[in-house]
């Protein structure tokens, strides 16, 4: 099968997106289906890799701005991963050539709207690209907090949808959250698989030294961005909670590239700045190091839409603890995570537990450990070429235009 993969996320980047595209292209490609990804590369010719389109780095983002080229050669599928210049070329290429188009979503952009001014100023791009009949008044409400603009991401989401075949939510989360916009678009849920590490080295041992950690010392474990709506500050008020119990324990927030001094100031308001180690974004392959090196992973965020670092850590055997109510289930076998209140004390209370009772740690390991067994990547790559396969045939030209809303002006044409 030829498919062709678009995504604005390089592979590179130390975030989700980008692991779950790196992942599905590996697995198509090993498989023997022919993949071209297309995505961010380097301005020089000679330095791009086949799919690769030139771009620029953004000043104080991790990622780089494509020029929006859609896919050159003739493909079965076009899988688009983000709603960029990339992914809204790719989507607009499909629709006018009648190719059967898959969206992935990845991000929740209502939620992410309110933290990065990007959005919305994507959204506005990506709208006009498709046809929204945005006027003036449409883009001061999409460039403000409010209903008004929520109201215009839910326009673009089903325009969006309206340009696809079939979407994939890698969660019931997100699948729920977008059963409103997708209208007569079907959704699959479809969660990125994690493989199963390779024996464990000496990395506990190792990063404890380097960090400075005692090797008993309890060490809890957040992995991803610092930024608001990760919602770090509930992880230092919990982190404050645990440290009346075990004096000795640590933090260690990997992947904190922005609002480094807004962490440590929080950190310093709850007392635990001396037992906080924030370490900037590393490379994927130095990253189960540090799943080895802790005793339970922190997980605070109610925004991710699959949470991909909570299976890589069921993988290591690092019990996980959570408060988002909408991940709690794994992919696989259906067992639930440990989950608290989204308060400092009943999420400290609950990571307490974990790193002390061992009878719970050993449950959890076992269960998480299933879930990433049951869930693989040959079970996964299964079920997405099965997909693929179902695709029904698309009439070239311009996509189905949805049914305009009340108090709805935007309409996609």
């Amino acid at each position: 099968m030829r498919i062709a993969h678009v995504s604005d996320s390089h592979l590179t980047n130390p975030e989700g997106v980008a692991t779950s595209v790196g992942t599905t292209v590996a697995l198509l490609r090993a498989a023997g289906h022919r993949v071209v990804l297309h995505c961010p590369g380097p301005l020089s010719r000679r330095r791009r890799r086949p799919g690769e389109v030139p771009s620029l780095s953004v000043p104080t983002r991790p990622y780089r701005l494509a020029l929006p080229r859609p896919p050159s050669a003739p493909v079965d599928v076009v899988h688009v991963h983000t709603t960029g210049p990339l992914g809204v070329a790719g989507l607009r290429w499909a629709a006018t050539r009648g190719v059967p188009t898959v969206l992935t979503w990845h991000t929740d952009l209502v939620a992410y709207a309110a933290h990065y001014p990007e959005i919305p100023i994507g959204a506005a791009y990506a709208g006009l690209r498709l046809g929204l009949r945005w006027r003036a008044g449409d883009l001061w409400a999409l460039a403000h907090p409010g209903p008004g603009r929520q109201a215009r991401l839910a326009a673009l989401g089903r325009c969006l949808l309206a340009h696809t075949t079939v979407l994939i939510a890698p969660s019931a989360k997100t699948a729920a959250m977008m059963a409103a916009m997708a209208g007569r678009t079907p959704i699959a849920v479809l969660p990125t698989p994690t493989a199963v590490p390779h024996a464990d080295a000496d990395d506990r041992r190792r990063l404890r030294a380097r960090l400075g950690i005692a090797a008993d010392a309890p060490v809890l474990l957040a992995v991803g961005r610092a930024t608001p709506e990760k919602n770090p500050e509930l992880l230092l008020a919990a982190f404050a909670q645990v440290r009346r119990e075990l004096p000795a324990a640590r933090l260690v927030l990997l992947g904190a590239r922005r609002h480094r001094l807004a962490v440590r100031r929080m950190a310093r308001r709850y007392g635990v700045v001396d037992a906080l180690h924030l370490l900037r974004p590393v490379p994927r392959d130095r990253v189960g190091a540090h799943y080895r090196m802790a005793d339970v992973l922190a997980f605070t965020s109610t925004t991710d839409t699959q949470g991909l670092v909570l299976s890589e850590a069921e993988a290591y055997g690092l019990p996980v603890a959570i408060v988002d109510t909408q991940l709690v289930e794994r992919p696989g076998t259906g067992t639930t995570r440990p989950l608290a209140e989204p308060t400092a004390a009943a999420f400290g209370a609950l990571l307490t537990r974990l790193l002390t009772a061992r009878e719970l740690r050993a449950g959890v390991i076992r269960d998480g450990r299933a879930a990433v067994a049951a869930w693989s990547g040959e079970r996964y790559l299964a079920e997405l070429v099965k997909l693929y396969a179902s695709l029904p045939p698309v009439s070239a030209g311009r996509p189905a235009t949805p049914k305009a809303r009340r108090g709805d002006t935007s309409h996609c044409s």
